[in-house]
């Protein structure tokens, strides 16, 4: 198994210390980076790409929270912070664990074979799709409610005024930014541009019928029914084609 790259970010620098300093005795972790705040901890991971976060929550200025919504791919992310009011909050993130300060050697060496058994049992999948980035996290947020999503788990992107809804599993959040931004960072061979308004992945396809005027139509999975564009219908049946 290769070294996991890890960062820290934290405002206190005795926290930090005490994880460096618990970091030692694993070295299939190797540190490449620290920052005291969010500004610097979205520079640093940007720059890095790093395998594995160790975020504390309450930050002055910005918290752990809205550094998460920053980033485009949320790494594995291990939530550390002396108030235990956060935990529920932060499984609602979907955060990998969860680690109460003072923290034990103990405690902290579970948390890290537990990465090591995630990052063994999907290392497969991820080195077949790294181009794809699939098995990678996105950060979304609507209202109080916040998820970390697999790109590989949403089904569908939607217009909805000046949002984007996001389809996966039962939810179907609301972020405020263009279909047009998202479709450029999607893998274009699993993700296609149905019509104007919708982006659908080709994986949640349950089945697809000739249509209207040469059309497609595509029913998800989840049961949502999609209508190609003449146009697109062309450029799918091409690109699914053998």
């Amino acid at each position: 198994m290769k070294t996991l790259k890890a960062v820290i970010v934290e405002d206190s620098r005795l926290a930090r210390n005490e994880l460096k300093e618990l970091l030692k005795v694993h070295q299939d972790i190797e540190l490449i980076g620290e920052a005291e705040n969010v500004d610097e901890g979205f520079e640093l991971i940007t720059k890095t790409n790093p395998d594995l976060l160790f975020l504390d929550i309450n930050m002055p200025e910005k918290d752990g929270f809205e550094l998460l919504e920053m980033l485009d791919d949320v790494p594995i992310t291990i939530f550390t912070t002396a108030f235990d009011d956060y935990a529920i909050k932060s499984f609602e993130y979907n955060a990998f664990d969860y680690l109460l300060k003072p923290i034990s050697q103990k405690r902290f060496s579970s948390s890290i074979t537990k990465v090591l058994e995630k990052i063994s049992t999907t290392s497969t999948t991820t080195e077949k799709e790294e181009g794809l980035r699939l098995d990678k996290q996105i950060f979304i947020k609507d209202g109080e409610q916040c998820w970390l999503v697999k790109v590989q788990d949403i089904s569908l992107f939607e217009i909805v005024g000046n949002y984007t809804r996001v389809f996966f599993d039962s939810n179907t959040p609301l972020i405020y930014k263009s279909l047009a931004q998202i479709e450029e960072k999607l893998p274009s061979d699993v993700f296609f541009r149905a019509n104007r308004q919708q982006i659908i992945n080709i994986n949640h396809v349950k089945k697809v019928v000739s249509w209207f005027n040469g059309k497609l139509k595509i029913e998800m999975n989840s049961g949502e029914e999609i209508e190609i564009s003449r146009r697109q219908s062309y450029i799918f049946k091409d690109q699914l084609s053998f």
